[in-house]
């Protein structure tokens, strides 16, 4: 398992955001050398947790919870083949480009060692929204992302310190429980019923996806 980019983002104009600026942050690009990662603080006033990347839209994206993005090269090989065409590293927004992990099928809570130095947390997937559309260019392609069921992971900060590309990783902590990040998507866009599975994640998971797994069981029931 490695990491093979750490990508930043700074902000851009763009027709496509929703944001009342007209800007965003979602094309990022490989960085040169080491990057510092920290939590950034709460959702709403932190942003990113990697030094030099732009979060603009605070409302939907950072904050301590989805600190980092990290997609798997591998699903990036597979839209490629399915779209016919090249996708670079960093292209979906992501944070962290990774080799030999299988991202979407990690566990809520489970923990990676990147370097010598940082510790991340998995809490959730990505959904896919209106700028990241805009962003690739794709038609329905919130749809397709959706249904593929492969949106990467965001990840809290547990120890902070440097990385870089080309660093190792390491599962160093796997919970005891079967609640993907693919499962926790599932859950939160096309397949409500599974949300009561949600809850053997605990406090690791997302707070709004557990706040609405929690709202889903005293509504509905297991």
């Amino acid at each position: 398992m490695k990491l093979l980019s750490v990508n930043l983002g700074r902000a851009k104009a763009v027709p496509y955001t929703d944001h009342a600026d007209g800007v965003t942050g979602i094309d990022k690009q490989p960085a040169a050398g080491p990057v510092r990662v920290a939590a950034p603080g709460p959702k709403g006033v932190g942003g990113s947790g990697l030094a030099g990347d732009a979060v603009c839209e605070k409302r939907h994206h950072g904050g301590d919870d989805q600190a980092v993005y990290a997609v798997a090269r591998e699903d990036l090989d597979d839209w490629e083949r399915e779209l016919g065409r090249s996708l670079a590293n960093g292209v979906f927004g992501e944070n962290l480009t990774t080799s030999g992990l299988d991202v979407s099928g990690a566990l809520i809570g489970e923990r990676w060692r990147i370097g010598p130095e940082v510790v991340l947390e998995v809490t959730c997937g990505r959904i896919p929204c209106r700028t990241f559309q805009g962003h690739l260019g794709e038609t329905q392609w919130v749809k397709r992302f959706t249904a593929k069921a492969a949106p990467g992971a965001y990840l809290r900060v547990i120890e902070p310190g440097e990385i870089g590309a080309g660093d190792a990783m390491e599962i160093i902590h796997r919970p005891d429980h079967d609640v993907t990040v693919a499962l926790q998507f599932r859950a939160v866009t096309t397949e409500r019923k599974l949300l009561p599975r949600l809850l053997a994640a605990g406090a690791a998971l997302h707070p709004e996806s557990l706040a609405t797994a929690r709202k889903y069981v005293s509504q509905h029931g297991v």
